[in-house]
């Protein structure tokens, strides 16, 4: 007996170190921070999510669809729930020009579509390119997306999106150039300049043949959201070693800047623009070999930054098509090193 016991406290001891290791692993593994519950409001429509009828059903009242795709925890869904939905002037116009009917991106509820398909909720978020959330899509009375808003819009910019689509602007002028009328007249000044940017002159058909992947950043002078973009996002060095290994051409998006476009046509910056619908600042558009990859299209924090940037450079779109889940995989190999994923920071 005394042997066996002995016997057992040296299998212990030759162990230990590997259970010990294992069990400070689990205790390492970083924090998870910034998510955000929220509830639907309760004045959207309890739909079937039968989006043809909805969308037929609303016609009849003179109204169009809004179709707003969420997740759990995301917080830019909870600013937009918080902030957007909660601004009596949205409240109100919403409820005289549209029917809002709610989709959760992971969720398992029947979904009818335009044409009749039946998909649950993912199946058809994943059929509509949802990438980020809240993604926004309003429909024609002919179930045709008249307007996408990916991502979170500030409340007097999501006025005048609702404006675009309840006003039926569609067939009138793209939604870039509808905005460009409420846009803040340009005080002059100048853009923040990082060391890392790609220098003048912009030759993006020259730089797409380059083994580092592109991004076109577009800014404007006197933005809030730009500046906070440099002072905080671009102020964070793990957000800047990611940027780094990129040919980022920063043009002003309401400049006559001479670029080269990617087809080595002359253009400037404006039309450039203009051309690729930009219509929030700041914006950028990634391209890998010259292929475009995903795009900045709305207010993003430091995580959802680099993520971005990174689903282009380490290849995730080639093995993970949905940028949703490549999200959590990063989220998950960042934390396993003992670091805080703070998705809100």
């Amino acid at each position: 007996m005394r042997r066996l016991f002995i016997l057992s406290c040296m299998l212990f001891c030759l162990n230990a170190p590997a259970a010990f290791a294992a069990a400070d692993a689990v205790k390492q593994k970083g924090d998870f921070k910034g998510v955000k519950l929220v509830e639907i409001p309760k004045w959207f429509k309890s739909s079937f999510l039968n989006i043809k009828e909805d969308i037929e059903e609303a016609a009849e009242s003179g109204k169009r669809v809004m179709v707003y795709f969420h997740q759990n925890g995301c917080p830019y869904c909870a600013k937009l729930v918080n902030e957007n939905f909660k601004d009596k002037r949205i409240v109100d116009y919403m409820a005289t020009h549209f029917d809002a009917v709610d989709i959760n991106m992971w969720g398992d509820r029947e979904v009818v579509t335009v044409d009749d398909k039946t998909l649950n909720e993912k199946s058809y978020s994943a059929s509509r390119k949802v990438w980020f959330t809240p993604t926004i899509l309003f429909f024609d009375e002919k179930g045709k997306v008249v307007l996408r808003i990916n991502g979170y819009y500030p409340k007097d910019k999501f006025l005048i999106a609702l404006q675009y689509a309840a006003e039926k602007k569609e067939n009138q002028l793209s939604f870039s150039e509808y905005y460009k009328q409420f846009a803040t007249a340009q005080k002059p000044g100048k853009l923040t300049v990082e060391s890392f940017f790609a220098k003048p002159e912009y030759n993006l058909a020259k730089l797409k043949q380059d083994s580092k992947p592109l991004a076109i950043l577009f800014e404007q002078a006197n933005c809030k959201a730009c500046d906070n973009f440099h002072k905080v996002s671009l102020q964070d060095k793990d957000t800047v070693e990611i940027l780094k290994q990129f040919n980022i051409v920063q043009l002003d998006r309401w400049s006559d800047t001479p670029v080269i476009d990617l087809d080595g046509k002359s253009t400037t910056a404006k039309k450039l623009a203009s051309k690729l619908g930009v219509t929030f600042a700041p914006y950028a558009v990634l391209y890998d070999k010259g292929t475009e990859v995903i795009r900045i299209e709305a207010f993003l924090k430091s995580f959802h930054v680099q993520s971005v940037f990174d689903y282009v450079l380490s290849g995730g779109y080639k093995k993970e098509t949905s940028f949703q889940r490549y999200l959590e995989h990063r989220a998950d190999a960042i934390r396993d090193k003992g670091k805080t994923v703070d998705i809100w920071k």
